[in-house]
């Protein structure tokens, strides 16, 4: 595929723009600043920023699909959206964090983080941005959501899949890779088994 990568040099751009790579995919990696990336085979490096919807929509036009991951307190879904509709790109995928997903006691983890005094700069955001991203119907896209850790890590392709509720494995953990995230939005990207849903990825 000829892969758009929106956030080439973020935490999980990096190791999405590894893995497709890995596979063989082609990919226009957009980042604001080039000089964070070393050229690569496969690789075309792109200065874009989301703030500049024009010089945005030329770079993600003749792609493939998009993939975006941003940190969505610093971004504008909407114009991110608008910038795929005016490129003529019907696949895109979007990053969205994991405080939408629901726990086992009904609540979002967003909820039960900020009953905890925890509340991440991008959670609340990430949630927003999902639900601006549900109202779409003309796009093919797809919202994934990590588990509640995600850290850096081994790639071992193996992991859950789930929908809207948080995973957690039998300790109570909710655990992936960076590495392994990567893996299922690669996974995604070719099989297209959640188009116009979210799922989430975790051991």
């Amino acid at each position: 595929m000829n892969i758009v990568l929106i956030g080439a040099t973020g935490a999980i751009g990096s190791r999405i723009l590894d893995e497709a790579l890995r596979r063989g995919h082609t990919v226009s990696a957009v980042t604001r600043d080039p000089r964070k990336l070393d050229p690569r085979p496969g690789m075309t490096i792109r200065a874009g920023s989301t703030s500049d919807g024009p010089g945005l929509t030329q770079v993600v036009k003749g792609h493939d699909a998009v993939v975006v991951s941003v940190k969505w307190n610093e971004n504008d879904v909407t114009r991110i959206i608008d910038v795929i509709r005016k490129a003529g790109v019907k696949r895109c995928l979007f990053v969205i964090g994991a405080g939408s997903l629901l726990r086992k006691d009904g609540r979002t983890h967003l909820e039960h983080m900020a009953d905890k005094g925890v509340q991440p700069p991008t959670s609340k955001p990430a949630s927003l941005a999902y639900e601006e991203i549900k109202k779409v119907t003309d796009l093919d896209w797809t919202a994934i959501s990590p588990a509640a850790s995600i850290q850096p890590g081994r790639r071992t392709g193996k992991f859950r899949l789930g929908l809207d509720k948080l995973i957690e494995d039998k300790e109570g953990q909710s655990l992936i890779s960076r590495e392994d995230f990567a893996v299922a939005i690669l996974d995604e990207l070719e099989k297209g088994k959640h188009i116009r849903k979210r799922f989430t990825a975790a051991y």
